[in-house]
């Protein structure tokens, strides 16, 4: 795992552009880019097998754990953060940008800053609907449709929008997502086998 904190100008511009000109890339006071990192692993042992999916997963959960662990500690301290995960829309161009040597990857940033406004959080599914003993509990419809009546009024009074966890869901995932990702990996040397 690998932290870039991004202060060049220039640099935060190219991210903004990658990042679906996402203001928070340009103005929060910092911005870091969290990276899958087995760079340091080849370097150190040439023979290390990095490219199995496994070790992507790893380093995936990795950067996830430490950002989270940022962010929590950044909010201890009364300032705000966002995650952008819009910049895997160019995988390539982001590691030229930061200049991310074969077996990296980046995965996301995260903007920390002072808050300019108190957004309304999005409501997370229960428990009930995430969480099981013993065995995997199938989607419940009727706490499914309850969710989504709390859902769509969340999105309403936060954008305006008439949406819903399965409208977002259609949105997101009925068509490929991200392609490019793969093919990218296997470039950087991972998830080849």
């Amino acid at each position: 795992m690998h932290i870039v904190r991004v202060t060049d100008v220039a640099i935060r511009e190219g991210l903004y552009e990658v990042a679906a000109q996402q203001k928070y890339v340009r103005e929060a006071a910092e911005f870091l880019v969290f990276c899958i990192d087995y760079a340091k692993h080849k370097q150190a042992v040439p023979e290390a097998q990095v490219d199995w999916t496994e070790t992507l997963i790893i380093g995936a959960v990795d950067a996830g754990i430490m950002a989270q662990n940022c962010l929590l500690a950044a909010e201890s301290m009364g300032l705000g953060g966002v995650y952008i995960g819009s910049l895997r829309n160019n995988t390539a161009r982001v590691t030229e940008l930061l200049q991310l040597p074969a077996y990296t990857v980046p995965l996301f940033g995260l903007c920390i800053g002072h808050p300019a406004q108190q957004p309304l959080y999005r409501p997370r599914m229960p428990l009930a609907m995430t969480v099981s003993e013993n065995h995997y509990r199938p989607l419940n419809a009727e706490a499914l449709a309850a969710y989504e009546t709390i859902l769509a009024d969340y999105y309403q009074r936060r954008s305006g929008l008439d949406l819903n966890w399965q409208q977002a869901v259609a949105n997101n995932f009925a068509r490929p997502v991200r392609p490019h990702i793969l093919p990218f990996l296997q470039e950087q040397g991972l998830a080849r086998r």
